[in-house]
């Protein structure tokens, strides 16, 4: 679903403007992105390299004036490589802290899948806590903080798919998928001298990223969309092609992305087109499917579908507030 640029709200429509300007043809995985950083939450990217899940990031961090940090998740990668370690300074007589690229700003986690369980619990402790600990002693993040994981699909050889439990701490699950013809042409043009991110110029501040954030959270939502929410995720618990529905948390991140979503299209409260749209996003990857519905065809984002066509849509003259 495409966005037109004048329904969005000023602040934000600099930001996506930035971002389309070096992504081509990519305006919704940009939109939802942003979606995420609002609502304080954190985006899974799954996708084959080469298709701009990087400089998707780059461009965000650029555009926000925020430290970009990036993990390369390796087999080999150590937790310590995530979180940072303390070395011991002769001169001193004491340990000093070195961090680790977990506490920048906007973190992109490439591959995580390309590494062992032990080192992928070290980033998203920091995710579910905004903290680490290293050597016992708790160190808080950075303030804003923001995870865009990329993870090449599980049936590539050398991957270590994420847990549920695990999954569950992304506030969405994105694909990018190939260009069109056309829109490579256009990808070709722009690059052939120089690449468009180098001119790209930050449109805002942590400080007002940060503002901004506080106004997502004060985004009104009536207790019928809340009911509307919490139907939609009933239904994934009591679907028989679901061997495990979506949890609370899910119920959470649905209306915390819906808030953020509203606020982008300039509007202080969530209508239930909001959840219709995003459901998709921040549900699916909270559920598993039993092996009878896999067989038949089915896949996670189908089951939403039609759940979200079988459930009665609120009707309110409150909604607005």
């Amino acid at each position: 679903m495409t966005q037109q640029t004048f329904l969005y709200q000023p602040r934000i429509a600099d930001v996506l403007k930035n971002i389309n300007q070096v992504m081509i043809g990519k305006e919704e995985a940009a939109l939802l992105s942003v979606v995420a950083l609002l609502a304080k939450g954190h985006v899974l990217l799954e996708d084959v390299p080469g298709v701009g899940k990087t400089m998707l990031v780059r461009t965000l961090a650029k555009s926000l004036d925020c430290e970009f940090k990036r993990i390369q998740f390796t087999p080999d990668l150590l937790p310590s490589d995530v979180t940072g370690v303390s070395i011991y300074n002769p001169k001193k007589l004491e340990f000093e802290f070195r961090p680790g690229p977990i506490l920048g700003n906007i973190v992109l986690a490439d591959e995580i899948n390309r590494t062992s369980p032990k080192t992928q619990s070290a980033l998203l402790e920091g995710m579910e806590e905004t903290s680490i600990t290293v050597d016992g002693e708790g160190i808080p993040l950075s303030d804003p903080f923001f995870v865009m994981a990329t993870q090449n699909p599980i049936e590539y050889e050398g991957t270590y798919p994420l847990p549920e439990a695990q999954l569950d701490r992304f506030l969405l699950k994105l694909k990018m998928g190939y260009p069109s013809p056309k829109q490579e042409m256009e990808m070709l043009a722009r690059t052939s001298e120089g690449h468009p991110i180098n001119e790209i110029r930050a449109v805002m501040t942590k400080d007002e990223l940060i503002g901004i954030q506080k106004e997502v959270d004060k985004v009104y939502v009536d207790q019928t969309v809340n009911r509307y929410i919490v139907e939609i995720v009933k239904g994934t618990r009591e679907h028989k092609g679901v061997y495990l529905g979506v949890s609370p948390r899910g119920s959470i991140s649905l209306m915390k992305a819906a808030k953020a979503y509203a606020f982008i299209h300039d509007r202080d409260y969530v209508v239930p087109d909001d959840v219709k749209y995003l459901a998709p996003y921040v549900l699916s990857h909270r559920m598993i499917l039993t092996s009878e519905a896999r067989f038949e065809g089915a896949t996670e984002e189908f089951i939403i579908e039609e759940l979200l066509s079988r459930t009665t849509v609120p009707v309110s003259r409150n909604i607005g507030k």
